[in-house]
Formats: structure tokens, C-alpha cells, sequence
């Protein structure tokens, strides 16, 4: 992975001032737009490989902070108020001409997969998709996966509480499973796999799903 430099600027939005960090393809044919989740911000180690390693494959990489978290504040606002700070973020997204790319770990993948065909985004990213809260499987989240309406990634951890992979109903959307991973990506130290092996597996599958969107 190469250190990509970045370039950042605030947007403002009805539920707060948004802040969107660029990590710019030399050529561009898509951009991935990814939002962190309700527990973190964009230092996530997933977000963090896929800004280091997709700009190099041709997809410019837009790392957005909610508003709550530009506010600093520590807990995320209903689902609805981060909806709204997404939906005014995007017009910065799309003016670059390109096809966008959706994307989100957590709850910020709940909020791509619920605004995808309104905003017209070419796909959908779910990093760490909630299925359900740990613990509780009846509580099931998977109308807004299965609703997005664009092709859509999963890329979830073997050993995420929030829904393992053979929890996932069959649907329209690919899915990576990156063994023995928590919901932040994290391994074990005992697992068979690194921790860079792991995130290897997470840009890996990105880097292949987004050559076949274009």
C-alpha cells in the first residue's frame, strides 16, 4: 500500500457541517464515497486500505465525516438525521462527473444501502453490514440490504456479532467473507491469518468488484 496524499474540504449539510477527505486517482473512472460507522470515524483500518490502495486502480476515494462527528460529538444521531447529512454531501460527491460509489462501514453502510437509488449511485459498498445487533438475530436488517437497488458489496468479518456471513439471506449483492474478522476487521493473534493479510482480503475484493462496475 502506498501513502496516497490528501486533500480535504467542509460541506455544509442540513444536519451539520460534513467534512470529505480525497484521496485522488491520477486517472479516475469511478469514485468510492465511504462513511465511517456510529462507534468511529474515518481512521478505521479498512478505510484506511481502501484509501491507500484504490486510488492506485483507477477509483478516487472520498472518506466522508458525518456531521456528528465533524461536531464532535460521541454518539450518532437517528438514522434518519444521517441520512440527510449523506444526502447533502453528495452533490460534492457527484460533481466530479463520474460514477459514484456508495459506500459505508456499519451504519454508515445502512445509510448507503437506504439512499443508493434516490441519489442514483452506481453501487453500494457495505463494509461490516449490522445485520442484526449482537445477540439479537430476530432484529433483522435486512430489507435495507436487500433494497438498495444497485449492484452492492459485502465485505464482512467470519466472526462479526452484527452477522456472520451464513446469516446473510441470498439476494442480489456479492459477498466477501474475511475469515475470522471481527466487526472492525480485526483477527485474532492466533487466527491462521494476519491482521495485513485480512486487510488484503478487504481491498482485494473491492479492487476486483469495482473493475467490474466500469
Amino acid at each position: 500500500m502506498t501513502e496516497i496524499n490528501s486533500v480535504s474540504e467542509t460541506i455544509e449539510t442540513d444536519a451539520g457541517p460534513a467534512r470529505v477527505t480525497w484521496y485522488r486517482a491520477a486517472r479516475p473512472r469511478l469514485v468510492l464515497a465511504v462513511s465511517h460507522g456510529a462507534g468511529g470515524g474515518i481512521e478505521a483500518r479498512d478505510l484506511r486500505a481502501l484509501a491507500g490502495v484504490l486510488p492506485g486502480h483507477g477509483v478516487s476515494v472520498a472518506l466522508v465525516e458525518q456531521p456528528w462527528r465533524v461536531a464532535g460529538k460521541k454518539m450518532a444521531p437517528a438514522p434518519k438525521t444521517l441520512d440527510v447529512g449523506w444526502r447533502g454531501v453528495w452533490p460534492a460527491l457527484a460533481k466530479t462527473g463520474l460514477p459514484v460509489i456508495s459506500g459505508g462501514r456499519s451504519a454508515g453502510a445502512r445509510v448507503a444501502c437506504r439512499t443508493a437509488s434516490e441519489l442514483g449511485a452506481a453501487a453500494v459498498l457495505a463494509l461490516s453490514f449490522p445485520l442484526h445487533p449482537p445477540g439479537r438475530p430476530e432484529k433483522s436488517r435486512a430489507d435495507e440490504l436487500l433494497g438498495a437497488g444497485v449492484p452492492t458489496l459485502v465485505v464482512q468479518g467470519g466472526n462479526d456479532p452484527f452477522g456472520r456471513p451464513r446469516e446473510f439471506p441470498d439476494g442480489p449483492y456479492e459477498l466477501v467473507e474475511v475469515a475470522y474478522a471481527d466487526h472492525g476487521f480485526a483477527v485474532p493473534k492466533k487466527a491462521p491469518l494476519g491482521q495485513e493479510e485480512a486487510l488484503e482480503i478487504v481491498t482485494d475484493g473491492v479492487v476486483r468488484w469495482s473493475a467490474s462496475l466500469g
